[in-house]
């Protein structure tokens, strides 16, 4: 089994910053992309920023210039940087992946997973 493990979110003024870690833990071959996700409250879920294995990064228009997307493979942990936090920003944020994995088989094949989320509050 995978699963991930989210920490960093919190209460935060607005202008400030939080860092969000997502730690990949459990039996799988090697992690593909990893991304953040964000859903307001009665919003649908979107994509915050995603970033490939090789590091290669997309973000939202919103939150350009402002959030950091990066990974370190050895960790298996991805970390998202917020600045310049508003009050818009706040959500949960959840943490995906992409894994591959390995069946009993011996075949592999590649799997998502989600993280529990983490509360981001920004005050005005």
């Amino acid at each position: 089994q995978v699963q991930l493990v989210e920490s960093g979110g919190g209460l935060v003024q607005a202008g400030g910053s939080l860092r969000l870690s997502c730690g990949v833990i459990g039996s799988f071959l090697s992690i593909n992309h990893m991304g953040w996700y964000r859903q307001a409250a009665g919003m649908q879920r979107e994509l915050v920023a995603k970033i490939t294995s090789g590091g290669s990064t997309n973000y939202a228009d919103s939150v350009k210039g402002r959030f950091t997307i990066s990974r370190d493979n050895a960790k298996n942990t991805a970390y998202l940087q917020m600045n310049s936090l508003k009050p818009e920003d706040t959500a949960v944020y959840y943490c995906n992946c992409n894994v591959e994995r390995r069946n009993v088989f011996g075949s592999h094949y590649s799997a998502d997973y989600w993280g529990q989320g983490t509360q981001v509050t920004v005050s005005s």
